[in-house]
């Protein structure tokens, strides 16, 4: 998390650095010079080489849908916009439709659930037990016109679900993405408490991308 004191915008994007935190199995990120002013070169210039889930990202339909809508077909307007920070406590397990009742979400169309994962990205590792989405909540949020759902975890999908295949698989993920609903996974939301926001979430615009590694920031709400 990156906030300075006196400041008005919050960065809940995880940076970009060789041995952050990754999906098990995902491509890792490496950095490495091609031209540095150093050795003689005009500029300095580095090869990035990445997964298209690294870090803070999105996944937009094609993620689980075969020929679905990619990154750079996602609604700009769904990116940004007011935002409701939800502050569910614990630490491992889903979050379930009744953590949702009650939780202020009236005429909401973008909701990002801070859970205690977000305390755990200091760690640098990758944790077995991170909190989720279930399925049902899923349905529940869909059913309401949420368009975004954002969770502080390198996954929206519970752990069981993740090595499904087939319609069977990554419930949580086809519930939202088939109604159209934008996922933001990899959220560090560790400094921002519980409200209303301003969403800026902009993925690189792949053509065809299955995902989108962005960069999102809170601002106060207008």
């Amino acid at each position: 998390m990156n906030h300075q004191p006196g400041t008005a915008v919050w960065d809940i994007s995880l940076p970009i650095r060789p041995g952050m935190a990754m999906w098990p199995g995902d491509p890792a990120p490496s950095v490495t010079p091609a031209y540095r002013i150093a050795a003689g070169d005009g500029a300095n210039v580095s090869r990035l080489v990445l997964s298209s889930h690294t870090g803070t990202h999105i996944d937009p339909p094609c993620h689980v849908i075969e020929g679905a809508p990619s990154v750079d077909q996602l609604p700009l307007a769904a990116l940004m916009g007011e935002a409701v920070v939800v502050w569910v406590d614990r630490s491992s397990g889903t979050i379930d439709p009744a953590d949702l009742e009650g939780a202020g979400l009236e005429g909401a169309e973008r909701v990002l659930f801070k859970t205690g994962n977000s305390a755990r990205w200091a760690s640098g590792d990758v944790w077995p037990d991170y909190v989720a989405l279930s399925a049902g909540a899923a349905a529940w949020l869909v059913g309401r016109g949420v368009r975004l759902v954002g969770i502080d975890a390198l996954s929206i999908e519970a752990p069981g679900e993740v090595p499904g295949s087939g319609a069977a698989g990554l419930p949580a993920h086809r519930t939202l993405l088939e109604a159209g609903v934008v996922i933001v996974e990899g959220l560090d939301l560790s400094a921002v408490a519980p409200g209303r926001y301003q969403l800026v979430c902009l993925p690189l615009r792949i053509e065809g991308g299955d995902g989108g590694p962005a960069r999102a920031v809170l601002l106060p709400p207008i």
